[in-house]
C-alpha cells in the first residue's frame, strides 16, 4: 500500500486468455494465447524478477519451463515485498514459497530444477518427461513398465504363452497378487488377453491407459481377481455409463484413468494412483519384496531395501545396480564415513516423499541429510533440506551449515545467504561460537568483505582474523596472540595458515581504530613479526595524526575498498542532485524523486514542534523556502536547536561533505556544529564552527568538508546544531536554513 514502485503480474486475465503485465498501474504488456490457468485442477506457477527481467512459467522452480519473459527497460532493482490477491471467490493459493531472487539460467537454480514427469493433458493421460538438458536424468515408475531390469515377477499370458516381466513391490502396493506363492515361478493367466493384462499394468504402472470398449468388462475381471480396488470402480462406473446410454460395445478405444492423484509433500514422486504409498512405506519397515541389504560401517544392517526404489530417486544407485559390476548382483551394499541415522532418512524419503526432520531445529543429521542427497543425486531431497535450513537459519548454527554447503555447488543460493546471515552478525558468529574457523580461507574472505557486514568495532575483525589464523577453540584477542608470538615463532603459531595473514589483514580498518590502541599495536609482537601488520597500523597512525587537514583521494580509497559496499555520493556544493538525501528521494535509485520524507525514506525531526514554518518535508524538498527554521529548546541546562536527519536502519553514510541554504531570513548561523550518531543519543562531531561567517546573504548555499578520521566513521544519524546564538535581532537561536544535503561513501 506503500506509493514505491510496483510490477502486477496477472495471471489468466480476461477469462483465462491473456496475460498482463503493470509497472506502477500501466499495462506493459498485454499478450493473448499464454497457456497459463488452463486446468480446473491445481496447478503451480513460478514468477521470478531479476533486474528486471519478468519471467514466467509453470512448475514450481524458476527457469523450468518458461511460458513468457519481458524485460523492463527502467527496472525496479529491489523488490522488497510480494502480494498476492484474487478477485475471483474460486482461486485459491496453496504452497506459496518467496526465496531470494537468482540470474537467468544461473547456477543457484539450474542445479536445484527437478525433472518432473508431464502430468498433462487431458483425463490424466501420462506422457514421458523430455530428457533434462544438463544431462541429468529422474526416472518414474512408468519407465519400467514390462521392463525386465530389477524385476521379480513375471505373468505368461495367453494361448500364445507371452512372458510379461513385473515388479513385485509395485504389484503388492496396488492389489493382492500371489507373490508369495511364486517362488520363481509365474503367475499364469492362460485365459486373459495380452492387450487386457497390458491395460491392467498400465494402469497401476502409469495411473492412466486404454482399453477397447469390448474388451472393458475383462479388464474389470482381470482388476477384481488381483482386487486392483481404484481400477474396479472405474471400470464400474464406466461400464454403467456405456449401459444408462444403451451403446453397443465396440472396438474403440477408451480412455481409464485414476480419479486423483495422491497427495505428496513433494511436487516430484515416482508413483501414481493407484500404487498405495502407506504399503510402499511398510515394505521399507518389513523388507518384504527386498533385493538388497545396505550395511553402514559401524552400524551394521540399516535398511532391507529395494533396488526399483532406489534406483528411481537416485542415478548413481541406478547405475551402480545396472552398470555389470559386482554391485549389480550383489545383495548386500556397504557404505562407509556416512551417518547411519542420516541415511536412514535419505531411505525414509525415498519411500514416502516426505522429509521427516525436526522443525525446530537445524541439526547435524539434517546436514549430514544434505551432504548424502549431493552424494546420490536426489536433487528434490536436496531442495527440501535447503528450504528447511534457510527457514531455520540462526547466527548459532549458520557457521556449521556454510561449512557443509561450502563444498555443494548446487547450494550456491542457501551459501550465499548463510555469507549475508554472517556479515550481518559478524561480532556474534566470531565470538559466541567458533565454528567459523572451520570455513576455508575463500569463504572466510567473501565474509570480510561482504557489502552487509556489521561489526562494532574494527578490533573485532582483527580479533576474528587472527583467531581464524591459529584455527583456536575460542577467541583470541590480538593482544593474547601477540603474548604467543613472544614464545613462538608465526610458522609454529599459524602453521599452515601463515600465508593467508598477508590476504585478510587489509579487510581492518585500522584509520578507524583509537590512536591510543595504534600505538600499542605498534609496538607489538605482531608488528615486529608481521610486516603487513606493521605497514597497515603505521599508515593508520599517519593518517590519524594528519587531522585536521584532508586526506588525500588514494588514501582515503586504500581505506573505504575494504570490505565496503558503500556507494560513493560526490558532492557538488550547490544543492545539486548527487546527495544521499536526494539519492533516498529516489528510493536509492530506482525512480523518479519523490520527498524522501514522504515516501519514508528518511525522517528528518527539529529541535522545535511541527508547525507551518518548522516543516521537515520542506527541509528537504528541493524548493526554496522563504521562513524554514527550527526552535530552541533546552537540553542539559544550555538552549540549542538543530535539525536532525535519520537515514533509516538498513543504511549508513561516511560523511565527508555537507550543504546547507539560507532560508529568506537574515539571522545567519555564525557557531554550529555537524554531529553523527548510530543510535540517535550518543553523538560524535563530524565538524565544529565558530563564529563562521561563510553565509551571509538570504538563500545562499555553503558547503563545507568533513576532514580526518571522522570521515571514516559510518552513521544512521546526522544532527545540525546551533552552538551560539545568529544575528538576528530577535528569536536569535532559530536555526534558519531550508535545504540540508549530506554527500560521502553511503551504504
Amino acid at each position: 500500500m506503500d506509493n514505491a514502485r510496483h510490477y502486477a503480474v496477472i495471471l489468466g486475465s480476461h477469462r483465462n486468455k491473456r496475460l498482463k503485465i503493470e509497472v506502477d498501474g500501466r499495462t506493459v504488456v498485454d499478450e493473448a494465447g499464454v497457456g497459463l490457468c488452463r486446468s480446473s485442477s491445481f496447478q503451480s506457477y513460478w514468477i521470478s524478477i531479476y533486474d528486471g527481467l519478468i519471467s514466467i512459467g509453470q512448475g514450481r522452480h524458476p527457469n523450468n519451463n518458461v511460458l513468457f519473459q519481458w524485460l523492463d527497460p527502467d527496472p525496479i532493482r529491489n523488490v522488497q515485498y510480494v502480494g498476492l490477491s484474487s478477485w475471483d471467490k474460486h482461486v485459491g493459493y496453496r504452497n506459496i514459497s518467496v526465496l531470494p531472487s537468482a540470474p537467468q539460467n544461473s547456477i543457484l537454480w539450474s542445479q536445484i530444477e527437478i525433472a518432473y514427469a508431464d502430468r498433462h493433458g487431458e483425463g490424466g493421460c501420462h506422457t514421458k518427461s523430455e530428457e533434462p538438458k544438463d544431462g541429468r536424468e529422474q526416472r518414474v515408475i512408468a519407465d519400467f513398465l514390462e521392463s525386465w531390469d530389477f524385476s521379480d515377477a513375471v505373468f505368461v499370458v495367453g494361448a500364445e504363452r507371452k512372458v510379461v516381466p513385473a515388479h513385485k513391490i509395485v504389484l503388492a502396493a496396488s492389489g493382492e497378487f500371489p507373490l508369495s506363492a511364486m517362488n520363481g515361478t509365474a503367475i499364469d493367466l492362460p485365459s486373459v488377453s495380452y492387450p487386457v493384462l497390458r491395460s491392467l499394468l498400465e494402469y497401476i504402472y502409469t495411473g492412466s491407459t486404454q482399453i477397447a470398449e469390448c474388451q472393458l468388462d475383462s479388464l474389470l475381471q482381470l482388476s477384481l481377481h488381483f482386487k486392483v480396488e481404484l481400477l474396479v470402480k472405474r471400470c464400474e462406473e464406466m461400464l454403467d455409463s456405456l449401459t444408462r446410454m444403451d451403446d453397443k460395445l465396440s472396438a474403440s478405444n477408451l480412455q481409464v484413468s485414476s480419479s486423483g492423484c495422491q497427495a505428496h509433500q513433494v511436487d516430484y514422486f515416482p508413483f501414481e494412483a493407484p500404487v498405495c504409498v502407506q504399503k510402499i512405506k511398510q515394505f521399507l519397515a518389513s523388507g518384504e519384496h527386498s533385493d538388497v541389504n545396505i550395511f553402514v560401517s559401524g552400524q551394521g544392517l540399516v535398511a532391507r531395501a529395494h533396488k526399483l526404489i532406489l534406483s528411481l530417486w537416485s542415478m548413481p544407485f541406478a547405475k551402480m545396480f545396472t552398470n555389470g559390476m559386482k554391485e549389480s548382483k550383489a545383495t548386500d551394499v556397504f557404505f562407509e564415513d556416512i551417518s547411519a541415522q542420516a541415511f536412514s532418512l535419505l531411505l525414509q524419503f525415498m519411500y514416502s516423499g516426505e522429509l521427516i526432520v525436526d522443525d525446530r531445529y537445524i541439526t547435524s543429521v539434517l546436514l549430514q541429510l544434505l551432504l548424502l542427497s549431493d552424494q546420490f543425486g536426489i536433487t528434490v531431497l536436496q531442495f527440501e533440506c535447503c528450504k528447511r535450513i534457510m527457514e531455520f537459519l540462526s547466527e548459532d548454527t549458520v557457521c556449521s551449515v556454510l561449512q557443509a554447503v561450502s563444498s555443494i555447488p548446487s547450494c550456491k543460493l542457501l551459501e550465499e545467504i548463510c555469507k549475508r546471515n554472517c556479515a550481518m552478525h559478524f561480532d556474534y558468529c566470531t565470538t559466541a561460537c567458533t565454528d567459523f574457523v572451520l570455513l576455508d580461507e575463500a569463504t572466510f574472505k567473501d565474509i570480510l568483505q561482504h557489502g552487509e557486514m556489521t561489526v562494532t568495532s574494527e578490533e573485532k575483525v582483527l580479533d576474528a582474523i587472527l583467531t581464524w589464523c591459529v584455527e583456536a577453540s575460542e577467541t583470541c584477542c590480538w593482544n593474547s596472540v601477540d603474548k604467543l608470538l613472544s614464545t613462538l615463532t608465526p610458522e609454529q603459531l599459524f602453521g599452515e595458515r601463515l600465508t593467508a595473514i598477508n590476504a585478510l589483514l587489509p579487510f581492518v580498518r585500522f584509520p578507524l581504530m583509537q590512536p591510543s590502541l595504534l600505538q600499542r599495536m605498534e609496538e607489538s609482537n605482531l608488528a615486529k613479526h608481521i610486516q603487513l601488520f606493521r605497514e597497515l597500523v603505521a599508515e593508520a597512525i599517519e593518517f590519524s595524526n594528519s587531522a585536521p587537514l584532508m586526506p588525500t583521494a588514494n588514501k582515503c580509497e586504500r581505506f573505504l575498498h575494504r570490505r565496503s559496499s558503500y556507494r560513493e555520493l560526490q558532492y557538488i556544493s550547490d544543492g545539486d542532485n548527487n546527495g544521499v538525501i536526494y539519492y533516498a528521494g529516489t528510493s536509492f535509485g530506482k525512480h523518479q524523486w519523490i520527498n524522501p520524507v514522504l515516501s519514508k525514506n528518511i525522517t528528518v525531526t527539529a529541535s522545535s514542534p511541527n508547525s507551518r514554518y518548522t516543516n521537515p518535508k520542506a527541509l528537504v524538498s528541493q524548493n526554496y523556502q522563504g521562513t524554514c527554521f527550527a526552535g530552541p529548546r533546552v537540553e542539559d541546562g544550555k538552549k540549542c536547536s538543530w535539525w536532525m536527519v535519520d537515514i533509516g536502519q538498513d543504511h549508513q553514510l561516511m560523511c565527508n561533505y555537507y550543504t546547507v541554504r539560507q532560508d529568506g531570513s537574515t539571522m545567519f548561523m555564525r557557531s554550529w556544529v555537524l554531529q553523527g550518531s548510530m543510535d540517535g543519543e550518543n553523538w560524535t562531531s563530524l565538524g565544529a564552527h565558530e563564529d563562521e561567517r561563510t553565509i551571509c546573504q538570504p538563500g545562499q548555499f555553503a558547503s563545507w568538508p568533513i576532514t580526518g578520521p571522522s570521515a571514516l566513521l559510518p552513521f544512521r544519524f546526522f544532527r545540525l546544531a546551533l552552538t551560539g546564538p545568529t544575528t538576528g535581532v530577535s528569536d536569535n537561536w532559530n536555526l534558519c536554513i531550508c535545504f540540508l544535503e549530506l554527500y560521502g561513501y553511503f551504504r
